[in-house]
C-alpha cells in the first residue's frame, strides 16, 4: 500500500462551500490512486486563501512543504485533486523541485499518475494548467468589475460595504437574479439615518461658514455628539469611539454620495510584490484610492440626498481655495520648493510616543508635538502640554557632540564593540510579513480597547454595554491571534554581519568625522543621521533627549581606487 498526503485549496467561504470543494477534489484524488493500492492518510487543505499566494504563504501548503523535510513524515507520496486550484502561474516550477529533491512523487489526475521530472510533456501540461489558473482568476476579476460598474452606473445599485455616516441600509426588494430571489436574497439601498443625517448637514454648513476640519471636530466633541465609530459601533470595532477626528470630518466633506448619487470604484485592490528580490514570495494586497476621474457615478440619483449638489460643490470650491491659500512660498533653506529637515521622522515625544513634526517658526526649525482637544479627549489620563517644542539647531549641536565623542580615538574601541553587537543582533533577527505585522497590530489595538473598557467600567459606565464591548474586543483579539499563529514565518536573506574588524577598518578611515560634522550645514546632515540610524526621544518635563543609534547593514563605505584627487577640499 502507498500512503498518500492529499493537497488541495478552495476559495473563501463567501464564494464557495469549502466542504463541497474538498469533497470533489478528494474524490478525484482517490479515483486516481486507489487502482494503484493507494490510501490517503493525511490532508493539507487550505480554506479561504487565494490561489495567487505561493505555497510558502498558505498555512496548510506550507505545512506540507515542511513535512517533506521530515524523514518520519508518515506518507510516501502526495496527490492533488485539481491542479488549477493548487498551482497558479509559475508556482509549479517553483514548488515541484522540492518534491524531486526529497524524492516524494507528486500524483496529478491530468497526467494519470506521478509527474515524471524528466518528462517534458508532463512539465508542459502542468505549466499550461498554471497559466489557465492565472487566466481564470483574471477573467473572473474582469467580469465581476465590469458587472459591478454597470450595476452602479445604470441601476444605481448599492453594492455593499459599510454605509457612510449619515446613512443606514434599507431593504430594496427581491434580488433581480431569479435563483437568488428564490433563495430569499434581497438587494439593499441607502436611506438617511434620522440621528446622523442632520449632523452631516451641519458639518457642510459649518465648513462653508469658515470653520476648519479640526475646529469642526473639536466643536462636535465638546457638544458630546457621538463620532461615526461610536454611532455605529458594531461596524467599527477596530476604531476609537471617544472623540471626533479631523480625518473623519474630511472624509464626510469630500464624499459625493451625500448628494444622492451612488459612487463606485473610489478604491481598488492593488497587488505589490512582497519582496522585489524574491518574486516567488508573491504579492501583498492593499487598498488604494483611485483618482476622482475614475469614479463611477450613477446616471440618476439612487437614494435620498442629505445635502444639495450646490452645497457639496460649494464645499469643494472652498477646500480648493483654502489649499491654494496655504501653499508656502519658497524660502531659503529649501530644496525644490521644500524645506529640508535633518531630523525628520527621527524625533519622538516621550510622553505620547508620537513622532514630532517639523515646522519653521521665525526662521528657526522646531519639532513639535501638538496635543489638541481631540487627542486630550482620547487620552484623558495623560498629562500632556498643549505643545511640546524642540529646536533643531540645539538638538543637532548636542547630537554632533555625542557623535564626535563616540568616534574619538579614546572611545573608538567601545563604539566598535557596540556596533558589532548591534550588527550581530540585526543579522539574526527574523523579518515579519505584512500579514504578521497587521495581525500583531490588531492584537495590540484589542489590548488597548480592553484597557479602555476596563477603565470605563471602573468609572461607573453601564456594565451591560461595557461587557458587550469587552466581549467583542476579546473575540477580535482571539481571531487575530489565530490568524497570527496560522501564518508561516518568512526568513529574509541578509547580508553578512559586520565584524569588529570590518567596523574598525571603516571607523579608522573616518576618525575625522568629528571635525567634518561640526562644519557641515544642518540641511546636509540628514543622510549621516540616517546612515547611523539616529532616533531621539524627547522628555519635555526634564528637557532631556535620549539618543539611540542603530546603523543599518546595507550601509557601505567606499573609496576612490585612485586615491583622494582633491585633498584640499576637506
Amino acid at each position: 500500500m502507498i500512503r498518500f498526503a492529499f493537497a488541495g485549496r478552495c476559495s473563501t467561504e463567501d464564494l464557495q462551500d469549502p466542504e463541497a470543494s474538498r469533497t470533489w477534489q478528494l474524490t478525484r484524488a482517490r479515483a486516481l490512486i486507489e487502482p494503484a493500492d493507494g490510501q490517503i492518510v493525511t490532508e493539507y487543505f487550505d480554506v479561504g486563501h487565494s490561489r495567487s499566494l505561493p505555497w510558502q504563504r498558505r498555512p496548510r501548503a506550507n505545512a506540507l512543504l515542511q513535512a517533506l523535510r521530515d524523514p518520519n513524515r508518515g506518507f510516501d507520496a502526495v496527490v492533488i485533486g485539481e491542479p488549477q486550484r493548487t498551482f497558479y502561474g509559475n508556482q509549479f516550477g517553483n514548488t515541484f523541485p522540492v518534491f524531486v529533491h526529497f524524492r516524494i512523487p507528486l500524483w496529478v489526475p491530468e497526467v494519470g499518475g506521478p509527474i515524471d521530472p524528466d518528462n517534458e510533456a508532463h512539465d508542459l501540461v502542468m505549466s499550461v494548467f498554471g497559466g489557465m489558473s492565472k487566466g481564470e482568476r483574471n477573467r473572473i476579476k474582469i467580469r465581476v468589475r465590469t458587472a459591478m460598474s454597470s450595476q452602479a452606473q445604470l441601476q444605481g445599485r448599492y453594492l455593499g460595504g459599510r454605509p457612510p455616516y449619515g446613512y443606514q441600509i434599507a431593504d430594496s426588494g427581491p434580488h433581480p437574479n431569479p435563483s437568488k430571489a428564490a433563495a430569499g436574497q434581497r438587494i439593499h439601498k441607502l436611506q438617511p439615518d434620522p440621528a446622523a443625517a442632520p449632523i452631516v448637514q451641519r458639518l457642510f454648513t459649518m465648513y462653508v461658514d469658515g470653520m476648519s476640519d479640526k475646529a469642526i471636530a473639536a466643536q462636535l466633541t465638546r457638544e458630546g455628539i457621538p463620532c461615526p465609530s461610536a454611532h455605529d459601533a458594531s461596524r467599527n470595532p477596530h476604531r476609537k469611539k471617544t472623540a471626533w477626528q479631523a480625518g473623519a470630518v474630511r472624509a464626510i466633506l469630500i464624499n459625493p454620495r451625500y448628494t444622492g448619487y451612488e459612487i463606485w470604484n473610489k478604491q481598488r485592490k492593488e497587488e505589490r510584490l512582497l519582496d522585489i528580490d524574491d518574486v516567488t514570495l508573491g504579492h501583498r494586497t492593499s487598498m488604494t484610492h483611485n483618482p476622482a476621474e475614475e469614479w463611477v457615478w450613477s446616471n440618476e440619483p439612487a437614494h435620498d440626498a442629505i445635502i444639495t449638489t450646490q452645497l457639496f460643490e460649494a464645499v469643494q470650491t472652498t477646500r480648493r481655495q483654502r489649499a491654494r491659500a496655504h501653499q508656502r512660498q519658497e524660502r531659503p533653506g529649501r530644496q525644490g520648493g521644500r524645506r529640508t529637515y535633518a531630523l525628520r521622522g527621527r524625533v519622538r515625544c516621550a510622553l505620547c510616543g508620537r513622532k514630532m513634526q517639523p515646522a519653521a517658526i521665525r526662521d528657526r526649525v522646531y519639532y513639535r508635538c501638538e496635543f489638541k482637544e481631540q487627542e486630550a479627549a482620547l487620552h484623558a489620563d495623560l498629562a500632556h502640554p498643549r505643545t511640546v517644542n524642540l529646536r533643531e539647531d540645539v538638538a543637532c549641536r548636542a547630537l554632533d557632540s555625542w557623535i564626535a565623542r563616540a568616534f574619538a580615538a579614546d572611545r573608538l574601541t567601545a563604539t566598535v564593540t557596540a556596533l558589532s553587537q548591534a550588527s550581530i543582533a540585526a543579522s539574526t533577527a527574523q523579518t515579519q510579513t505584512p500579514e504578521q505585522t497587521q495581525a500583531r497590530q490588531a492584537i495590540k489595538e484589542c489590548e488597548r480597547r480592553l484597557a479602555r473598557y476596563q477603565a470605563a467600567l471602573e468609572a461607573g459606565a453601564d456594565p451591560t454595554v461595557v461587557t458587550q464591548w469587552i466581549n467583542e474586543a476579546q473575540r477580535d483579539k482571539e481571531a487575530a491571534q489565530r490568524k497570527l499563529d496560522a501564518l508561516p514565518t518568512v526568513t529574509q536573506k541578509r547580508e553578512p554581519q559586520l565584524t569588529a574588524e570590518r567596523i574598525h577598518a571603516i571607523t579608522e578611515r573616518i576618525q575625522d568625522i568629528a571635525q567634518r560634522i561640526q562644519a557641515v550645514d544642518i540641511e546636509k546632515k540628514g543622510p549621516l543621521y540616517e546612515a547611523l540610524g539616529i532616533t531621539i526621544s524627547y522628555e519635555h518635563a526634564s528637557r532631556t533627549a535620549t539618543v539611540t543609534s542603530r546603523p543599518s547593514l546595507p550601509y557601505r563605505y567606499s573609496e576612490c581606487p585612485r586615491g583622494d584627487l582633491n585633498p584640499h577640499a576637506r
